[in-house]
Parts: C-alpha cells; sequence; structure tokens
C-alpha cells in the first residue's frame, strides 16, 4: 500500500454509541473484538472460532432466481448485451419500489449493447459523502463445444453453481442488486447515500470501458467518497476450509502489447530457415521459460507472512520468503510452482494469449501476430516492462506495440479505520479464526479507473474460492453455493454498517 504507515498507526477503540467511528478516532479499530499486528508495515486482522453452514432460506432461494436470471443473459462481446442485463436489473429494483428517477440504465449512442445500469438510495444527510458499490456485467468469452455443461445455463451441481459469470463478476452484481431491494423493502434509510453501478467493459477494456466512459460522460453517476469492488475475496484450502479473508487495496497495471513478424514468405517447397511462424512461437517460448525479478512490496509481503500460519504445507518457504528484506529465492520458485496467484503476487507476469499466422496451407507464412498479455507490479512502467520483453524474445525482427490506452495509475488507496472496521466486524461474526488479510490484486479491474479519478476503491466481496481459481476466464467456471451465499450476507451487512457512518 502506499501509505502503510498510515494503517500500522491504528490502534484499538470501540465504536460510539451508533456503532459507528467518530471523527476523531479515524486511526483507532473495533475495541474488544480483534488484535492487531502491523506485519510489514501492513494491517493483518485475525479473528477467531469457525463458522456454521446451514441449509438454504427461503430468502436465498429467492436470490437464487435473481442471480440466474443475470447469469442466463448472455453479456459476451462477441453476442452478448449488457444493455439487457441492465434493464432486467433495473426491473427488479423498480419492481422492489425504486422511482424511475433514482434507477437509470445507460446506454452510450454508438454502443448499444454496452448499456451500464446506475441507482441510488438516497442518504439522510447531504453532507456524508455517498457510498458506490461497483461489479460489471460483462463476462469472457465462452464456446459451448469446450465446457461440460452450458457456460449460459446456470446448474447447480454437487454443492457448486456452474455457469459463466457465476463468480466473475455476476455474483458481485447480482448481490449488490439484491441489496438494495432488501434495504428498500426493510425500510432502511442510510445516513450517506448507496450508489449502485453495473458496468460493461471490464473484460474488453481496450476496446471500450463503460466505468471510464462515465467518468467522462456522466461523472455525477459516480461520484463518492469511496467505492467496493471486485478484487478479493477468501481463499479456501483443498479440503475447502478458509483460509483467510482479502481485502484488496490497489492492483497491478494491466497492458497488453502486439507482436508482429514478417517476411517474404514463399512457396513451402522451398522453405526458409527464419520461417515467420517457427520464429515467433521460438521467441514466444523464451519469454514462456521467463520469470520477472522477485519483488515483494509492503502489501504481498504482510499478505504472505499472514498465511503462513494457515498453510502447513508451505509454512516453511512463506516464513523464510518474507525473513529477509531479500525474499529467498528458492523458496519463492518451490511457492510460485505451487500455486499460480502466489507467483502472481510476487512479480511482473508476462504470457502470449493470442496468435495469428500464415496465409494458405502450401505457403510460407508472412506474417505472424501475437498478443502478449501483462500484469505490471506497481512501481513499474510499461516502457520498461516492453523493453525487457524485448530483450527476451531476442529478435529484432519482431515488433512490439503497446495496446490501447495505456491503464491509469495510482496509489494504493489507505485501509482506513473506517474502512476496515465494518469487515472486520462482520468477519468476526461470520467467521471466526478467519484472518482480515489487506491484498493487492494480480489481476486488473474497474478499481483502476476510479482510484485515478480519486475515488478511493476498495476490493471485497466475502466469497471464498477454491485454489485453483474456480475457472474464472476459463473453463467450467464455478462458484460454491455456500460462498455464494455467506457473501450475500456478508456483504449485505458491511453495506448497512458502511451507509450508516459519519465523515
Amino acid at each position: 500500500m502506499s501509505n502503510p504507515g498510515a494503517v500500522a498507526s491504528l490502534t484499538r477503540s470501540g465504536p460510539d454509541t451508533h456503532g459507528l467511528m467518530r471523527n476523531d478516532r479515524r486511526q483507532r479499530l473495533l475495541g474488544g473484538l480483534l488484535t492487531v499486528m502491523v506485519v510489514g508495515g501492513t494491517l493483518i486482522i485475525p479473528t477467531s472460532g469457525h463458522a456454521q453452514t446451514a441449509a438454504p432460506r427461503p430468502d436465498q432461494l429467492a436470490f437464487r432466481d435473481l442471480y440466474r436470471e443475470l447469469v442466463e443473459t448472455n453479456t459476451t462481446a462477441s453476442e452478448g448485451s449488457c444493455t439487457l442485463a441492465a434493464q432486467r436489473m433495473a426491473t427488479r429494483l423498480t419492481a422492489a419500489g425504486y422511482p424511475a428517477s433514482d434507477v437509470e440504465v445507460i446506454v452510450p449512442e454508438d454502443q448499444p449493447r454496452y448499456g451500464s445500469l446506475v441507482a441510488t438510495l438516497p442518504g439522510t444527510d447531504a453532507a456524508a459523502a455517498p457510498m458506490l458499490l461497483m461489479a460489471h456485467l460483462d463476462v469472457v468469452e465462452a464456446k459451448r463445444s469446450d465446457w461440460t455443461r452450458d457456460p449460459f445455463t446456470l446448474i447447480e451441481e454437487d454443492g457448486y453453481f456452474y455457469a459463466r459469470g457465476a463468480s466473475d463478476d455476476k455474483a458481485q452484481a447480482s448481490v449488490w442488486v439484491d441489496t438494495l431491494v432488501r434495504l428498500k423493502q426493510q425500510g432502511f434509510q442510510p445516513r450517506r447515500a448507496i450508489k449502485l453501478a453495473l458496468a460493461c467493459g471490464e473484460e474488453t477494456s481496450d476496446d471500450w470501458n463503460g466505468i471510464s466512459w462515465m467518468l467522462e460522460h456522466r461523472p455525477e453517476t459516480l461520484q463518492a467518497g469511496f467505492a467496493l469492488n471486485e478484487g478479493a475475496g477468501g481463499q479456501l484450502d483443498e479440503s475447502g476450509h478458509r483460509l483467510a479473508l482479502n481485502v484488496q487495496a490497489g492492483e497491478k497495471v494491466y497492458q497488453d502489447f502486439t507482436l508482429v513478424l514478417t517476411n517474404p514468405g514463399g512457396h513451402s517447397s522451398r522453405p526458409r530457415k527464419d520461417n515467420a511462424i517457427a520464429a515467433m512461437g521460438a521467441a514466444l517460448g523464451r519469454l514462456g521459460d521467463h520469470d520477472f525479478a522477485l519483488e515483494l512490496n509492503p502489501v504481498t509481503r504482510a499478505y504472505f507472512a499472514a498465511i503462513a500460519a494457515s498453510s502447513p504445507g508451505h509454512a516453511a518457504d512463506l516464513r523464510a520468503l518474507t525473513a529477509t528484506e531479500t525474499p529467498d529465492a528458492a523458496a519463492a520458485a518451490r511457492l510460485s510452482a505451487a500455486n499460480p496467484i502466489w507467483n502472481a503476487s510476487m512479480r511482473t507476469t508476462c504470457i502470449p494469449t493470442l496468435i495469428d499466422g500464415g496465409h494458405a496451407p502450401n505457403a510460407q507464412p508472412q506474417r505472424v501476430t501475437a498478443n502478449v498479455n501483462c500484469r505490471i507490479l506497481p512501481g513499474h512502467t510499461i516502457a520498461e516492462t516492453q523493453a525487457e520483453i524485448a530483450r527476451v524474445l531476442d529478435n529484432d525482427a519482431i515488433s512490439i506495440t503497446t495496446v490501447g490506452e495505456p491503464s491509469p495509475t495510482a496509489a494504493a488507496p489507505p485501509l482506513t479505520a473506517d474502512i476496515l472496521a465494518p469487515i472486520t466486524e462482520v468477519a468476526a461474526r461470520m467467521w471466526p479464526g478467519v484472518p482480515v488479510i489487506p491484498t493487492m490484486s494480480t489481476g486488473a479491474t474497474d478499481g483502476r479507473f476510479t482510484n485515478a479519478a480519486g475515488i478511493p476503491t476498495y476490493g471485497v466481496t466475502g466469497m471464498f474460492t477454491d485454489p485453483d481459481g474456480n475457472g474464472v476466464h476459463g473453463l467450467n467456471e464455478r462458484l460454491r453455493v455456500r460462498s455464494l451465499y455467506e457473501g450475500r450476507d456478508f456483504l449485505f451487512d458491511i453495506v448497512k454498517l458502511y451507509a450508516m457512518q459519519g465523515d
């Protein structure tokens, strides 16, 4: 995080008579509920005990219908419609009693399928900065022929929900809509206004992004004191036991690069030694074998130190990784091999994701292009990363250019007491014994746009996922049924606490 001292200085305190954090207690945390540890300059908050699992409640089954409707609305860039998804969720809100003036589907004229939903539950205190609930409606492409099940039909099987978007990001999007519905049904009157923004284009930001567009064309819809977004959830071990609840502050920088290699080609019966496909393949192989420099920042160092106690199979390596200022390279190598998320947290990563080449089966290729996707550690530039790619490819004939506008960069928002208090209070009640750990996102979210626009944005879902990543962006995407229902309760409760805070 950008200012670890701001978090490290927190001390314990109790809530005021309304359960809120007073202005003069911004540097304090809930008293009597938890013990504060500062590891590597970052706050780690352990809780105690274990949670129980119950059969689905009637309200959870009703929520399942909303979730199903959103998941089964195809929102891929190729043939889906975020506009339709936004309209369907808007109907849910108006049916719950929201006036049309507080619900809007925003559809840019030149992007008729990329509509976004914004809505507001007004607050009672106009001086209290609103809070913003963010999620994205669009999903990554999915081919039916590749999947075991229809990716656009929600299937519940063996304790999991399966579908494209079951996790990323329609789980949180449906919970946010459900949260506003439940608050309206309860007659809840928040002190600060609660804003909702379900945008489109998060998965295809190089082409178009709804949050970026709204910040430019409809900034009033997103203006808020802070935002809650995707970016971090809970971690499970291989047996499904909860290891940690993560809170994301800051993320790696997303950047695509286009690689192009051309030569005259020729007849396939007279092959050239510099065959473009073979040469590009060899260069990409070198990139695939390459590891960028091992590097820990205060957030990732604290994260690895904290999970050592709950990772007995890797505890020695996790402790060795963080025991000294210079991380232990051998321990890092073993941890990187054990968990791709751990590897991605330690270094910049760049991998080939698309390749295209050749023009006929009986001709040598004249042109080969490839896309290399990078997730760059904070503190490193796009130009620096491009230079390292060129060095590793070791082929001057391959041109390298950036794709799209460079992603905006911003310092990690501070994890203040007002931000952490609702999370730790509800987590202690729901999952005693599970530590709350600040973390850096290894992916990229719409939070990079809102953070850069001055809206502190935090990733928190309360949904626990498996070590293999649950098929997100891949085949047979899934989310535990238990995780979805628990995340729904967790997010609902923290929203109510945030909504009643003072400034």
